[in-house]
C-alpha cells in the first residue's frame, strides 16, 4: 500500500520539485496552496504525514497546524514544517504548534526521502 503524503505549499516551483521526489520514491501526493486548503485536504483524504510550508497566505503553516492537531480525526497525522525561516526560535514555534520535524528549504535532494520516511508510520498489510 502507498503512503499518502499531503503537501501544504504556496510555491509552485517548490511545490512541483517536492512532489516529484516524492513521486519518484513512489508516495501519492496531493497538493494544498495554503494552510486553509490543506485542512480541508487533510479532512477529505486522511494522509499519512502532511508536509507543511510556514510561510503561506490566507494560513500560515502555524495556524493550519493547530488547527489540524486540534482535530481529534487528523490530531495523529504528522505534521512535518517545512520553511526557509532556520532561525531556532522559528523552529521552536513550528514544535510547539505540533510539528513534528523541520526541513530547512531549499530541501536537500540527497536527505529528504530519509527525512520523509522516518516520521511516517508503517504501514498495516
Amino acid at each position: 500500500m502507498t503512503s499518502r503524503v499531503l503537501l501544504v505549499e504556496d510555491n509552485e516551483v517548490n511545490s512541483y520539485l517536492i512532489r516529484f521526489v516524492l513521486e519518484r520514491a513512489g508516495y501519492a501526493v496531493q497538493v494544498a496552496t495554503n494552510g486553509l486548503e490543506g485542512i480541508e485536504a487533510a479532512r477529505l483524504e486522511r494522509p499519512d504525514l502532511i508536509l507543511m510550508d510556514i510561510g503561506m497566505p490566507v494560513m500560515d503553516g502555524y495556524e493550519a497546524t493547530e488547527r489540524l492537531k486540534a482535530d481529534p480525526g487528523l490530531s495523529g497525522v504528522p505534521v512535518v514544517a517545512l520553511s526557509a525561516h532556520a532561525m531556532e526560535h522559528e523552529k521552536e514555534r513550528a514544535y510547539q504548534a505540533g510539528c513534528v520535524a523541520h526541513i530547512e528549504k531549499p530541501i536537500d535532494m540527497t536527505t529528504f526521502i530519509r527525512q520523509v520516511q522516518t516520521h511516517l508510520r508503517p504501514l498495516a498489510l
